[in-house]
């Protein structure tokens, strides 16, 4: 048995994103994602083979799905991205941490 609170343990260096597993069963698996004025790369999309259900905790961020849509989160808000939706991180607040908990299922 392993516990644990997603808010402890933070990063202390955001150069990169960080992503922490959390548990992994097979096709399933849970990570928090911390990030801080992260995007993902202007030609980088996500095309991922499952798919994917995204909570944003804290902080604030904005999603593009290819073809023009664009998903702004915040606290509490959640998006489930179908496996390969391409999809990208387009911003994130520069100044605070935004705490995704994501699943792969």
């Amino acid at each position: 048995m392993k516990t644990g609170n997603i808010f402890e343990l933070m990063p202390e260096n955001l150069d990169e994103e960080a992503f922490d597993l959390i548990v992994q069963n097979g096709q399933f698996k849970i990570e928090r994602i911390v990030s801080k004025g992260h995007s993902s790369p202007a030609s980088g999309w996500y095309n991922q083979k499952q798919n994917e259900w995204v909570l944003v905790l804290k902080g604030e961020a904005v999603l593009s799905i290819q073809g023009g849509a664009e998903v702004n989160l915040g606290p509490g808000s959640h998006i489930n991205i179908p496996a390969h939706t391409k999809h990208r991180v387009k911003w994130t607040h520069p100044e605070l941490e935004t705490v995704w908990l994501a699943i792969h299922y």
